[in-house]
């Protein structure tokens, strides 16, 4: 398709991931005379030199994702949601900093995050609020002082004196959504399910078995 409201840099800002298509058969001489035919979504945007290429999905696609609840032991909700409750906007999960200095293409140091513990914003969610790539959101790899990392480089060079937001990783364990959030309450995982043992445990050879326990 060709169209002049998709430009280069929205597109490469993953701005246009995911978003709604609607394919209608249209009478030219009476475009009011119109039936969809056709709706989904683009899926994998590929870059061609000055033009794009996408992959267009189906909303038929919808089914093949997973719905409902995995029992498990790993918390099933993302931090900050309405399911998980912490508030992400509290000092103690939220950092805000600038570039002092850049390294490479996903890793630099920043003011303002030095006071956090290591590891901190692990998991969390860097969202850049100044420069080339304002409004534009990673996943941070890791954090030690000040030093940084993003797991993917953003579409345009990291500049020192970039500034952004970052909050709190989880890495969705009862002993983390407890200790680290307080949030122990809300946790929706199963961390006290039993394990394959339960499964594989037999009768004892040194004790009598009278069904009231396994093993």
């Amino acid at each position: 398709l060709s169209a002049e409201f998709i430009s280069e840099a929205d597109l490469g800002a993953g701005l246009w991931d995911g978003a709604r298509v609607d394919v209608w058969r249209v009478d030219w001489a009476a475009p009011e005379h119109r039936v969809c035919i056709w709706s989904g979504r683009l899926s994998e945007v590929t870059r061609q030199g000055a033009a794009f290429k996408a992959e267009l999905v189906s909303l038929k696609a919808d089914l093949e994702r997973p719905i409902g609840r995995v029992y498990a032991r790993t918390c099933d909700a993302e931090v900050g949601d309405a399911r998980c409750g912490a508030d992400l906007d509290a000092s103690a999960y939220r950092g805000e900093g600038a570039v002092t200095n850049a390294f490479g293409l996903a890793w630099f140091t920043a003011s303002g995050v030095d006071a956090f513990p290591p590891q901190w914003f692990a998991g969390g969610v860097l969202t850049w609020t100044s420069g080339a790539n304002a409004g534009a959101t990673s996943r941070v790899v890791r954090n030690v002082g000040s030093d940084m990392q993003i797991s993917a480089r953003p579409r345009f060079p990291i500049e020192i004196g970039d500034v952004f937001v970052v909050t709190a990783g989880c890495n969705k364990s009862f002993a983390t959504c407890a200790g680290k959030f307080s949030n122990g309450d809300n946790f929706r995982g199963f961390p006290h399910m039993p394990g394959p043992d339960a499964v594989l445990t037999g009768p004892a050879s040194d004790r009598a078995n009278d069904g009231g326990r396994r093993g």
